[in-house]
């Protein structure tokens, strides 16, 4: 049935049926078909998991940049998911990079993004999960927060961005993710650089350990990175005592792909995500859980379809897994299908 509803929505910008979807969703549970959504799509029975200190109601979540401004955890929540990453969160409202910057290659089960981090500001934001936090006392939805830098901040003050994002939104998440690997904002991956990440992720421990209940503090990477770079991560995380790694963030690589590359270059620049990250994404899980001896937990994502792709994750030392693409192409039963099978 999602197939049929997929070639139908699949005629429009992905940007507008993204939109599109998640307000219809909401309309559903605006009228009283909550419960219903929730019967159709949770998985029954006990899926329960715990690492940070923290009791997830399943191993599923979703990854950032679907919910940026943390409008829908309601109707995420009701399609099952046990935790839902909002952002990436910047301090300033930004309206991203010029459109269209959304792009699917459906011959690849893959979509090109360059969003450019839009989003409407950590205030904003912060506003939003303080209301959901006190409506919703009694969800289990865990909220990951994912913190960025603005793009008109210059990279030797990017430090001030994820103080002000990490301080803002720390009431009101359950960790944190710290992106410096996207892509589409100008300069962004340097941060990357082992003293660059150094001077973010100390400052940002420095003010978690005086919080009266310091959260998760996890930093996400790129695929693209060299084993050498991978390397710098790992000594760095074990040094400072960070709570994890998200792997792995969008690749700029296009090797392997069926689209011809006249659609490609049409398209242009951006981050690639999907099915064609599965292998690469796999690799850097396994390299860093084996480096490790498994000292640092992962959460993986990238080409994560069905349940197979997710059971691929953890065999590889993932300890939760998000979907992003996955969720655009396999619909809306992806968390229940997945939970089913682990």
């Amino acid at each position: 049935m999602y197939k049929i509803f997929r070639s139908f929505l699949f005629l429009f910008s992905p940007e507008w049926v993204h939109y599109f979807s998640m307000n219809c969703l909401k309309l559903l549970c605006n009228i009283g078909f909550k419960s219903v959504l929730t019967k159709i799509y949770r998985q029954k029975g006990n899926a329960q998991y715990s690492i940070f200190n923290i009791q997830f109601s399943n191993k599923v979540g979703l990854g950032a940049g679907f919910d940026k401004n943390a409008r829908y955890l309601r109707e995420l929540e009701c399609l099952g998911f046990g935790f839902v990453e909002t952002g990436t969160v910047t301090p300033l409202p930004q309206a991203g990079n010029d459109k269209p910057r959304l792009f699917r290659l459906p011959k690849d089960k893959a979509l090109i993004n360059r969003m450019g981090f839009n989003n409407e500001g950590v205030d904003v934001i912060a506003i939003r999960l303080k209301e959901w936090k006190e409506k919703k006392s009694n969800s289990k939805l865990i909220i990951g927060g994912n913190i960025g830098k603005n793009k008109v901040t210059p990279n030797e003050d990017a430090w001030k961005d994820y103080e002000i994002c990490f301080t803002a939104l720390h009431p009101y998440v359950d960790y944190f993710v710290v992106n410096v690997s996207s892509p589409n904002t100008p300069g962004l991956r340097e941060l990357q650089e082992k003293e660059s990440l150094r001077k973010i992720l100390t400052h940002l421990q420095t003010i978690n350990t005086v919080q009266p209940q310091p959260k998760p503090l996890l930093l996400k990477i790129a695929p693209d990175l060299t084993q050498e770079q991978i390397d710098d991560v790992i000594d760095l995380a074990l040094e400072i005592k960070l709570d994890g790694l998200v792997a792995t963030n969008t690749t700029i690589s296009r090797s392997g792909l069926t689209t011809h590359d006249s659609l490609l270059t049409t398209i242009g620049a951006g981050g690639l995500s999907g099915l064609p990250l599965k292998h690469r994404s796999t690799e850097v899980v396994k390299y860093i859980c084996q480096k490790t001896g498994g000292r640092i937990p992962v959460i993986a994502s990238g080409g994560i379809f069905t349940a197979a792709d997710a059971k691929e994750k953890i065999e590889a030392g993932a300890s939760l897994v998000q979907v992003w693409t996955g969720f655009i192409y396999e619909g809306p039963a992806i968390v229940k299908r997945i939970c089913k099978s682990l």
